[in-house]
């Protein structure tokens, strides 16, 4: 295997030899915000930022974030296929250290996996920015391993606009047009803007009738989910002013139908009905070239209902039932409030004072009490530009937890050296610091096939970090361009939250904090631009380490050695200028990943043992074709190798899910064709 990775690494430097001196790419001019003082170039922040721009978006043919990330290095998800969520892990930590901003403002979940994600209109997105690392100082909790930002569209030029999209995909095998079986969506939207004001209202309909499942269309292993996504906005801006509201709703609904019992001809059939509404507003205020000011306030209802009913087939009714978490209602409010201020004190100093309020509460019957958590920080930065060469950005966040002691303070330091007009090497430190949520404290999530309970004992996290990158880019040559990116980051975790086996009562789970957690990994990356053909390849390598909780009824263990695991991924693209058309493949290798598993030994004491996730291959195959100045057709392959499940001994040797030894991955290999309009009235 150290072959292996030892030929993809000699790939990568020969690439790098035979390319030529290089040029800055597009890629490197394109505009950021997230971390940033003002909008800037990705090349001139302190921060290593990557970023997934429209374009890409648009060729990957995705119907949801999931699948524009599945291809991204250090992106992993895992699906619980009885309740249709999938969960996201970045750099190695699981979703519940990864923050999740709309535009800026933190999205919501209701318990600990990041369903959210999948619960954003993927045709309102301009791009997505991902920066790696903790991100406490700017953005506080939860932003231990990092931070997705999803940037949604905004209507620029003066005119009426129309557009409106539809796309047909197989569920696997199994297809029917429009409705039954597959997966369809449609979206419809509108933007108007004339001088000041702009308006924007839009909605898409996803349809995902399931998969698999008995010879009755019932008990299928991908729940069919139906969502309805609707969106609105309203922007003003003048001079030195602007300002815009949001609102972002979501209906969603999936069913779980369960098999037929033939002794008695009825079925115990669930449905999971989430409905949310997401307010912001956003101004900003520039008084002069040198000071500006820039405020967020966001407010998100959230609601989860469980309803559980028994169908009788014969009588042809449905019963509601009675069981633990049967019938549920959670609800969730989070109120932001974010306020900063930017202050160009000269051409070498640049000041970032701000205030940030979260406050969160929740209630339900499954929820013990009515539990409020309120976050209070005040955090500064500044960027120091000693020479033009050299960028020095230390913060410090200031935190009053109405639930926890917090750190005294937070700090970061993100520095960025340019070596030459073609290389640049960023290093930082961050100290993390994350809250546990009310969801690990309060809420108990209890039904056939989940058995986890809140702990209200848990200690908060924090964490020590390291990451640096090396960055180069050429100049143009023979229509070459060409650049890569060489990074690395060390993390060590304290009280780091997790899944065990509640002392005492092995069929019970709830969160304990690890007294140590440790991830390390780099990752290397390479884009080449030659005429028509835009290509990139990288690799990540991997390593986890834990140790357990240290009570007296627990062993302590202290494991040194860390558990690796490589990716590897290629995204390539091809104009054919005659035809308008582009040809991409997107791939990506997700190597076997080993993990430590709580579980009992002979004598009922909690120990760590290793449990393995098979290796599995993805790759997707897209053609987009612009027919004319209002109609483009997109079609092509997803998930090329059919993969469905993967093996995976954690599965079958223990976990808070019931399980049968295999992760799912994908309904298998499917086939789309979408059909996109769009129309412009200046």
């Amino acid at each position: 295997m150290k072959k292996h990775y030892a030929v993809v690494l000699g790939l990568f430097l020969t690439t790098g030899l035979f390319a030529q001196d290089t040029a800055k790419t597009k890629s490197l001019d394109e505009i950021i915000i997230t971390g940033q003082y003002k909008p800037q170039s990705l090349k001139k922040s302190v921060y290593q930022v990557k970023v997934i721009n429209q374009e890409h978006i648009k060729l990957s043919a995705a119907t949801n974030v999931q699948q524009v990330l599945n291809t991204q290095l250090g992106f992993r998800f895992s699906s619980d296929n009885t309740l249709g969520t999938t969960d996201v892990q970045l750099m190695g930590m699981s979703g519940r250290n990864v923050k999740i901003l709309l535009d800026g403002v933190p999205m919501i979940d209701r318990g600990d996996t990041r369903e959210s994600l999948n619960q954003v209109d993927v045709n309102t997105i301009e791009r997505i920015e991902i920066v790696e690392g903790p991100m406490s100082v700017s953005y506080g909790s939860d932003a231990l391993a990092g931070v997705i930002n999803i940037i949604t569209k905004k209507h620029i030029k003066n005119n009426l606009s129309a557009t409106a999209k539809l796309q047909e995909e197989t569920a696997g095998s199994e297809y029917h047009p429009f409705n039954y079986k597959g997966v369809h969506m449609q979206n419809v939207g509108i933007n108007y803007k004339k001088n000041n004001w702009a308006f924007t209202v839009g909605g898409t309909h996803n349809d995902h009738y399931g998969f698999g499942g008995d010879t009755y269309g019932r008990d299928k292993d991908w729940k069919p989910k139906e969502q309805w996504l609707g969106n609105a906005k309203i922007a003003f801006s003048k001079g030195a002013f602007n300002a815009y509201y949001r609102l972002d709703g979501l209906d969603e609904d999936i069913k779980s139908r369960g098999a037929i019992n033939f002794n008695n001809y009825k079925a115990i059939d669930q449905q999971y009905i989430t409905k949310k509404l997401a307010h912001q507003i956003q101004g900003g205020y520039s008084f002069n070239n040198k000071v500006q000011l820039a405020t967020v306030l966001g407010y998100t209802n959230y609601q989860r209902q469980t309803k559980t009913t028994l169908h009788d087939f014969e009588k042809g009714t449905d019963q509601l039932t009675s069981g633990p978490g049967e019938q549920d209602v959670a609800k969730f409010n989070n109120f932001v409030f974010r306020n900063t201020l930017q202050y160009q004190i000269s051409n070498k100093i640049s000041l970032q004072p701000g205030i940030d309020i979260n406050r969160e509460e929740a209630s339900g019957e499954r929820i013990q009490g009515n539990p409020v958590i309120a976050d209070y920080a005040f955090f500064v930065s500044a960027e120091i530009k000693p020479t033009d060469k050299i960028n020095i950005r230390p913060g410090f966040r200031f935190i009053k937890n109405s639930v926890y002691d917090a750190p005294p303070v937070i700090p970061s330091i993100n520095t960025k050296f340019i070596l030459s007009s073609h290389l640049d090497v960023r290093v930082a430190y961050a100290y993390g610091f994350r809250s546990p949520a009310l969801r690990e404290l309060y809420f108990d999530f209890v039904d056939a096939n989940h058995n986890i309970v809140g702990n209200p004992n848990l200690k908060a996290e924090y964490s020590n970090s390291f990451n640096g990158s090396l960055n180069w880019i050429s100049t143009p040559k023979n229509n070459i361009h060409h650049s890569a990116s060489l990074t690395g980051f060390f993390n060590d975790f304290n009280n780091q939250i997790d899944f065990a086996q509640s002392v005492g009562n092995t069929n019970e789970y709830t969160y304990f904090n690890v007294n140590k957690a440790k991830t390390i990994g780099g990752t290397l990356e390479n884009k080449v631009v030659w005429k028509n053909l835009d290509a990139g390849i990288g690799f990540s390598y991997i390593g986890y380490s834990r140790k357990l909780y240290d009570d007296k009824d627990y062993i302590k263990l202290d494991n040194k050695d860390f558990l690796w695991s490589p990716e590897i991924n290629t995204a390539v693209s091809y104009a054919i200028k005659k035809i308008k058309t582009k040809l991409s493949l997107f791939y990506k290798y997700t190597g076997e990943k080993p993990q430590y598993v709580t579980g009992k030994n002979a004598a009922s004491q909690s120990v760590l043992y290793i449990a393995k996730t098979a290796a599995y291959h993805l790759a997707d195959f897209t053609a987009y074709t612009v027919l004319n100045r209002f109609i483009s057709v997109n079609a092509g392959i997803k998930n090329i190798f059919d993969v469905n499940t993967v093996n995976s001994t954690a599965v079958s040797s223990g976990s808070i899910h019931n399980g049968t030894g295999a992760l799912s991955v994908s309904y298998g290999r499917s086939y789309f064709l979408g059909l996109n309009f769009q129309w412009n009235k200046k």
